[in-house]
């Protein structure tokens, strides 16, 4: 029988437990995308919390394009050393860390003297109002470029792997939206075509860090908007990238225009748990790496059983951990109590992620 607390091992990572902290924007960083004593902090606290694995807030691969404010970043060398000083601390109370890898794209609030915004057409987002440039051949091949000297990086830094992050409607997810994507050259088109950049850039990676190390993706199950990626296109994109070696694939879902309440984060009722479930059981079942869910976990004798009734084997969870870092500790000294997250959503907010019921 499987437990949230079984020592598993994949990719040559031995994990002491089933729990993912999936990627969060923590809004913690300096202004230069570089670690701060508050932002390591928080990693601290999840690292002596008891989760297994932690997989960073996303880090921007170039500094050409705006960033979201204080995100971090792995853009060029600089950031080697101090990453270094957080994976050390991760490894000291044996949880493993992964660094998240994206692009923004549109995804990003207009500001004067902008940079760079980047998408597969010049069409506007629904949400953020803004329009990208349509991206040239010489771009896609240095945003490749640059996603893959930012693995390397992480490498050099000393993290446990990398995750791609090719959902909620950053870059590489819009790429695989119709909607977004109305390209008539090889990235456009049909989901074989669509999904070229997102499998071109695995490759670049995997190229620069080698074979052994993991790389990870995180991508929607549906977009949940007109003319979005569906599921059967996510089912194409995880098979493509099982065969070119992917270590992992983390079910996600939704893009900021998705239609109300269905989107990425959601409020939940006790029914609406895990809203992403049945999409994560039906890819287990079809893919041969492992497969992590994400979205709406919160009860651990549901989730327990959900992982005895699928192929799934990995849970990530966020905004219960921004709550309560300690939530895992508390989980496997037998207290079973419901989550303090009410899901209100009001920790995403501008200074930083952070619980509203934890701020001084």
């Amino acid at each position: 029988m499987k437990s949230l607390f079984d020592q598993t091992q994949w990719a040559g990572m031995k994990l002491k437990n089933r729990v993912i902290r999936s990627a969060t924007y923590d809004g913690l960083a300096d202004e230069s995308g570089h670690m701060t004593e508050e932002l390591f902090r928080v990693y601290e606290n999840l690292a002596k919390g008891g989760v297994g694995t932690i997989i960073t807030g996303l880090t921007y691969v170039s500094d050409r394009e705006e960033p979201i404010p204080r995100q971090m970043g792995i853009y060029n060398d600089s950031f080697i050393d101090e990453y270094k000083k957080l994976t050390e601390m991760s490894h000291q109370y044996d949880a493993k860390i992964i660094l998240q890898i994206a692009c923004l794209g549109s995804q990003t609030s207009p500001r004067p003297n902008v940079k760079v915004m980047w998408g597969p057409s010049a069409i506007e987002d629904l949400f953020y109002k803004t329009i990208p440039q349509a991206m040239t051949a010489q771009d896609i091949l240095f945003v490749q470029s640059a996603f893959a000297d930012a693995a390397f990086r992480a490498k050099e830094a000393e993290f446990d792997g990398v995750q791609m992050h090719v959902a909620h409607g950053y870059l590489l997810s819009k790429f695989l939206t119709p909607y977004y994507n109305r390209r008539t050259d090889c990235y456009g088109g049909s989901i074989e075509n669509r999904a070229r950049m997102v499998l071109e850039t695995y490759q670049a990676i995997r190229e620069k860090v080698g074979p052994e190390y993991p790389v990870l993706i995180k991508i929607n199950c549906e977009d949940f908007m007109e003319q979005g990626m569906t599921f059967a296109d996510c089912k194409y994109v995880c098979k493509e990238l099982t065969k070119l070696g992917v270590n992992a694939i983390e079910i996600s879902g939704g893009v900021p225009s998705s239609m109300p309440d269905i989107g990425t984060v959601r409020k939940i009722k006790a029914e609406q748990e895990s809203y992403f479930k049945h999409y994560a059981a039906e890819i287990a079942q079809e893919i041969r790496v492992p497969v992590i869910l994400v979205g709406g976990n919160r009860n651990i004798t549901s989730l327990t059983e959900f992982l005895n009734k699928t192929s799934v084997e990995y849970i990530a969870l966020s905004r219960p951990l921004i709550c309560e870092s300690n939530l895992i500790n508390r989980w496997q000294s037998g207290e079973h109590d419901s989550v303090k997250c009410v899901s209100c959503n009001k920790c995403f907010r501008l200074g930083g992620t952070r619980c509203i019921f934890n701020s001084k």
